[in-house]
């Protein structure tokens, strides 16, 4: 099946009231533990093969990895790139065959952040790719944070989110209403009231990042408001750590590597699925 391309699908996910997930991936066994469960589930996903992943795996291997798997599927499965802020990174993943990349200019002031963001939608247009933006900040590391409060981050202002995309063309939105990255030591509150706000102002599907550990009410209410695409990594990464924490006494003895990695994939393919169905489910 061809590469998901286009957002038509979340436009459609936006006017159902369900999400299209976007699953990070590391290495060889959680790209393959997120194209099983998109073949399972019969759903989109997203493949992210983003930016901090690359300092592990190297971006050429992991790019190359992410969309041979795609592309040999028989599920509808996007490449998308998270958390960029190069430009010459965004370019490389556009010309290696992404369907879609994310320009993160959160950290950077409100016309920079545009102007950032702007120069990303026009390589990315170019060659027929969507654009992910963010406005706003999110508390947390998004790959190994743990206890961190939505206080650490800042809030999108809905009439500036509307602004915002209409200077840069942005294809979607990602917004800070209290989520954060990872998991916290207390219950996750968004604030809905803001994202209705935002939603009723940006004319573009939303995104809600650090969706691992939310409460599933708050899940769902953020999908009635226009969230169109939610992003879980930390919730992977602990499926991931606890088969191998669960089969090590078993593959010590014999340094049975293969028996972790199959384990990981397995509880990663598992969390995957359910994140899907419950983003399908329109609560």
């Amino acid at each position: 099946m061809m590469l998901l391309y286009g957002t038509d699908v979340l436009t459609a996910a936006a006017r159902e009231g369900t999400a299209l997930p976007g699953f990070v991936a590391y290495n060889l066994e959680t790209v393959q533990a997120i194209v099983a469960a998109a073949e399972t589930s019969g759903r989109p996903v997203l493949l992210q093969a983003g930016s901090s992943a690359f300092r592990h795996a190297g971006r050429e291997a992991l790019m190359a990895l992410a969309l041979d798997a795609a592309r040999r599927s028989t599920a509808r499965i996007g490449v998308h790139l998270d958390h960029s802020r190069d430009l010459a990174e965004i370019t490389a993943c556009i010309e290696a065959g992404y369907t879609s990349v994310m320009v993160d200019g959160s950290h950077l002031p409100f016309a920079e952040n545009v102007a950032l963001t702007r120069a990303a939608v026009r390589r990315a247009h170019d060659a027929g790719v969507w654009v992910e933006a963010e406005l706003g900040a999110l508390a947390g590391d998004e790959d190994v944070s743990t206890g961190a409060t939505a206080a650490g981050g800042s809030m999108t202002d809905p009439g500036q989110a509307a602004e915002f995309v209409a200077a840069t063309g942005a294809d979607a939105l990602a917004v800070a209403v209290g989520n954060v990255h990872g998991f916290t030591a207390e219950p996750v509150r968004l604030d809905l009231d803001r994202l209705e706000r935002i939603g009723a102002l940006v004319p573009v599907p939303l995104v809600l990042h650090g969706a691992s550990g939310l409460p599933e009410a708050e899940l769902l209410g953020a999908l009635r408001r226009g969230v169109a695409k939610v992003n879980v990594n930390a919730e992977l990464r602990r499926s991931y750590l606890a088969a191998v924490v669960s089969v090590l006494p078993e593959a010590l003895p014999g340094s049975d590597t293969v028996v972790t990695w199959s384990a990981a994939r397995d509880a990663v393919t598992a969390t995957a699925l359910r994140v899907t169905e419950l983003l399908a489910s329109r609560g």
